[in-house]
């Protein structure tokens, strides 16, 4: 894996293969952690428009009726 790689520290190869191990798992970390920064962002960003409505545009009712929905009837014939 480091066999292409110039040694300037002049370190051992398994101390050299577990400090590459231990920089791409920070590296992931690295992401993970801006991943999960930016979902925050964005929730707290809908939060806060939501924070930011009138008091009246929680009192409304749903714009879509689920209660005015009806199932059609199905017409049987009894025998």
């Amino acid at each position: 894996m480091s066999d292409d790689k110039i040694n300037i520290l002049d370190q051992h190869e398994r101390t050299r293969l577990s400090a590459d191990i231990t920089y791409l798992m920070l590296k992931g970390a690295g992401y993970a952690a801006v991943f999960c920064l930016l979902l925050w962002l964005v929730i707290a960003v809908i939060a806060g428009i939501g924070r930011a409505l009138p008091e009246e545009s929680r009192d409304t009712p749903d714009p879509l009726l689920r209660s005015s929905l009806e199932l059609p009837v199905l017409l049987t014939r009894r025998v």
